[in-house]
């Protein structure tokens, strides 16, 4: 009778948490790119409640990925997506400019953390650039907003949400894969 290692079964919980969430990321990247002007016309609300889960997932995420990097940085971020939120949903009266404006900083403050959870995980993980990119891709992407509102704001915000989302997606997929691969946990 062979007898399974607690630690091998943790790890197929873990990473199968970790794929689901890096999938559902990419999906709704792909989703939101698809229809910007659907999206940002409805962002008001259903933004609102997209970052709450997204804000939730990288909570979850931060518990389910103990060895990439520092779990502060990554309840920080989680709980900014949360508040973001909760927030937009709170004043649905203020229409895509007060949503323009929370985005932009959310989205700025997501790449200034992730840039730097990139360059802690650079001697522990060779997918760190990923990361790197998707950081450097936030700030970029949250500066664009902040300097195209009020007159872009339709179609630009649901675009650069999907492109956002899509990045968050692919650097916690090679991340979780390379776990995959290597057998260890990052």
């Amino acid at each position: 009778m062979r007898m399974t290692d607690p630690e091998t079964s943790e790890q197929t919980i873990n990473s199968g948490w970790l794929t689901a969430i890096a999938v559902l990321m990419i999906l709704l990247g792909i989703i939101t790119i698809a229809f910007p002007f659907f999206a940002t016309v409805a962002s008001t609300l259903a933004f609102g409640w997209v970052f709450i889960v997204a804000g939730i997932a990288q909570i979850v995420y931060a518990f389910q990925s103990k060895g990439a990097g520092q779990i502060a940085w990554k309840l920080i971020l989680g709980l900014l997506y949360l508040l973001s939120g909760i927030f937009v949903l709170a004043n649905p009266l203020e229409g895509v400019l007060a949503f323009t404006l929370v985005l932009g900083i959310t989205i700025f403050v997501q790449g200034i953390i992730q840039v730097s959870m990139a360059f802690q995980l650079r001697r522990v993980s060779p997918n760190w650039g990923w990361m790197l990119v998707s950081g450097i891709g936030g700030i970029i992407l949250g500066i664009l907003i902040w300097s195209n509102v009020p007159a872009s704001a339709v179609w630009l915000l649901g675009t650069l949400i999907g492109i956002n989302l899509l990045f968050d997606g692919v650097w916690m997929l090679t991340l979780h894969s390379e776990r995959a691969v290597n057998g260890n946990d990052l």
